[in-house]
């Protein structure tokens, strides 16, 4: 005990011993490492550091859906030949259209086919038949594609075209039926857009899906739309040099083919044919206004499927004997046999017969 004390009495003395600069630096030492150990927060000292979580990556935008139309073009594009495809083009976007030159010496001109709402340019039912069959009998033929309107929803499409058909052995016939009394039984619908499909044919979903207040400016520029299409159309037809040109619409492409020619008047078409012609959804300009103030040569051909479009056919009809329409004419299709091919080699004939009767 005796030797630790005077160890202590000697370290003492040893300290007082120390220059006073010595004894001023540690005593400035320990109080900066004092003042930084206060400065650190009681969180930093006692947890260790982590790294920073990465911002989850924004995700990329999703690029739009393609139309009904468009995907039925890239459909058919897979199907048929190359080499029947031509590429419209109009101000706003580019489409495709099917073009089969006439199979003979001397063309008697250009049919520009507009299917109706929800159809194809190669649609099995009628515009199809049609572009296949007409080229026999000394027409070119161009069918093309209309965009969908705002607002309609339809089921996926696959194989729409068919099979090349057949040459027509038969002579056209000649002559339009007048419209059957109204006693007459009903038949079921034919085309696509008026009934349930033909088997393996999808139908239309008519369900309404097209939003309430839905803006004028759409339905405008659908209609501006389908326009600049016709027009490229028939800039198309007429690089051909035809000494005719002949509309013939579907369903709603009938309407648009008529609402074209009234609007623009091209000097170079008077012809229209129409095949069961419905007027569009949220279009007030009716057909029975529209077509017979043309003064064209007219075919209104169409299948008695129902009061409805009996109804239809007999307003269009009394509006053109009310201004004396010097060629408008009605012609009543046969109701379908059930056998596809001869009901459409059928309407092949009919309209035949009167391109026969106007060329």
């Amino acid at each position: 005990m005796f030797i630790y004390n005077s160890k202590l009495r000697f370290l003492g003395l040893f300290r007082l011993a120390l220059p006073a600069s010595s004894r001023f630096l540690n005593g400035l030492l320990a109080a900066t490492v004092a003042t930084a150990l206060i400065a650190i927060p009681a969180s930093a000292a006692d947890e260790p550091a982590t790294p920073e979580t990465p911002a989850p990556p924004t995700p990329a935008e999703r690029p739009p859906l393609p139309s009904r139309s468009d995907a039925m073009s890239a459909d058919l594009l897979r199907q048929l030949p190359a080499k029947e495809f031509v590429g419209l083009k109009t101000g706003a976007d580019d489409f495709a259209a099917l073009w089969r030159p006439a199979n003979v010496g001397e063309p008697r001109g250009v049919i520009i086919l507009l299917p109706g709402e929800g159809e194809s340019a190669d649609w099995p039912l009628g515009i199809g038949p049609l572009r296949r069959g007409l080229p026999d009998h000394g027409w070119h033929t161009l069918s093309m594609s209309l965009p969908d309107s705002s607002g309609r929803v339809y089921p996926a499409v696959a194989n729409v075209a068919e099979d090349a058909a057949e040459p027509l052995a038969e002579e056209a016939e000649t002559g339009a039926e007048q419209l059957a009394d109204d006693s007459a039984p009903s038949e079921a619908g034919y085309l696509p857009e008026e009934t349930a499909a033909v088997p393996s044919e999808p139908a239309i979903d008519d369900t309404e899906t097209e939003k309430p207040d839905e803006p004028a400016a759409a339905k405008a520029d659908q209609a501006e739309q389908i326009a600049e299409r016709i027009e490229a159309a028939l800039a198309f037809a007429r690089s051909k040099q035809p000494s005719t040109i002949v509309l013939v619409g579907q369903g709603t492409g009938g309407y648009w083919a008529a609402r074209y020619l009234q609007q623009v008047a091209p000097s170079d078409v008077r012809h229209l044919a129409m095949i069961q012609p419905r007027q569009p959804e949220g279009q007030d300009e009716r057909l029975e206004q529209l077509v017979p103030a043309l003064k064209l040569a007219t075919g209104d051909f169409f299948y008695k499927g129902g009061r409805a479009d009996l109804s239809a056919a007999h307003e269009r009809l009394n509006a053109s004997r009310r201004i004396q329409h010097p060629a408008y004419r009605q012609v009543e299709l046969p109701p379908p046999t059930g056998d596809r091919h001869v009901d459409q080699e059928q309407l092949v004939r009919r309209i035949r017969g009167w391109l026969d009767k106007q060329t």
